[in-house]
């Protein structure tokens, strides 16, 4: 049977096809998702005892490169989907021992953030739910086999998990579904630059999920220079839209902000910011910026800067904590690996041209 003539395990519909016209016993379709989904083990072990082994696929992206941080434990993966395209997902192994995947929900992305290397690709389509689904199976396996679990996942990665708000919403019934990856829903968190209707659409359908904002300027003109979306969401409707949500789900949301050199980081702004929260129960995460190649001009805030922010932000009440960048030796800003692997596919001719729709 040929590689396309199999059938993905992610494919609910054709897996219960499968079953019918093999008459294979509904409990053995139970043990393979346990022992792939939720156990994470080898594919020849899941699909050791299984009647209809050879019709299945584990996996439809393929694990093109591996690179492993030498000073924090991060570790990047690059995935090539069907069509030649490369998709990456980060493997965090927090110092405190738990594991965080982050994981990509498109090929690049429209919303052209002036620090986000990947928002400097523009966009080229959607990840299809399996595509999703894998870059978890995958590293849950490679985190397995090396003794460890994957405890959080956080779509945090390549693109903005709204614009792809259907896959989106089926790839978490998936993952906390009990019948496949039976993942807590505290356990996963989703990021997004500000899309209030797809905020409380979120907030209604997974009250237990994670909300995270990427905020990272309270001042409307400075926040549409770093997120040029903020054009089409005022500040004013994102405080009401969170307002909203938690009166829905009653959980803090995170709010992401990127410490930049000379654009957000003055005390000023950690005064704007805390009268900007006021009353709304959030968590503030502070990011040391990481640098990528398209954005020169954008420079990391020092250290002791940072801490004298986060002690501001804190005598005024606000929950902080300044998070720190892991992987910045293999490139963990989002996308710039893959611009440069892309680039030299293209070069030497193995991979189909990358048909990137440039943002607005």
């Amino acid at each position: 049977m040929s590689l396309s003539e199999l059938i993905s395990v992610f494919d609910p519909s054709q897996v219960d096809r499968l079953r019918r016209e093999r008459r294979v016993d509904p409990q053995c379709v139970r043990s393979l998702r346990n022992r792939l989904f939720k156990r994470f083990l080898p594919d020849h072990e899941a699909l050791a005892d299984f009647p209809a082994a050879d019709s299945l696929q584990c996996h439809t992206l393929t694990l093109y490169r591996r690179f492993d941080s030498e000073i924090d434990g991060a570790t990047k993966l690059l995935f090539r989907t069907d069509a030649g395209m490369l998709i990456e997902a980060v493997i965090l192994r927090i110092a405190s021992g738990r594991t965080t995947l982050c994981v990509s929900s498109q090929i690049g992305c429209a919303a052209a953030c002036d620090f986000c290397a990947t928002g400097r690709m523009g966009i080229a389509r959607n990840l299809r739910v399996d595509e999703i689904l894998d870059q978890v199976l995958q590293a849950g396996q490679l985190l397995v086999a090396e003794g460890g679990r994957l405890d959080n996942i956080v779509f945090m990665g390549m693109g903005e998990p709204f614009h792809n708000e259907t896959n989106l919403f089926e790839t978490l019934d998936r993952l906390t579904a009990h019948d496949h990856f039976n993942r807590s829903p505290a356990s996963l968190l989703v990021s997004t630059v500000g899309i209030p209707d797809a905020m409380v659409r979120l907030a209604e359908r997974f009250p237990n999920v994670n909300l995270a904002l990427s905020l990272h300027s309270v001042e409307q003109s400075r926040r549409e220079t770093i997120i040029p979306l903020a054009r089409r969401y005022s500040l004013d409707r994102l405080r009401d839209t969170l307002r909203v949500c938690h009166e829905i789900h009653r959980r803090e949301t995170m709010i992401e902000y990127l410490m930049m050199h000379d654009v957000n980081d003055s005390l000023s702004d950690a005064d704007a910011l805390m009268d900007w929260l006021d009353e709304l129960p959030a968590h503030v995460n502070l990011i040391p910026y990481n640098p990528v190649d398209d954005a020169p001009h954008l420079r990391c805030t020092p250290r002791e800067q940072i801490v004298e922010f986060a002690a501001r932000l804190k005598s005024g009440g606000v929950k902080t904590t300044i998070r720190y960048s892991l992987g910045r030796d293999i490139d963990a800003a989002c996308g710039q690996l893959v611009r440069k692997e892309n680039r030299t596919l293209a070069r030497d001719g193995n991979a189909n041209p990358l048909s990137f729709v440039s943002p607005p």
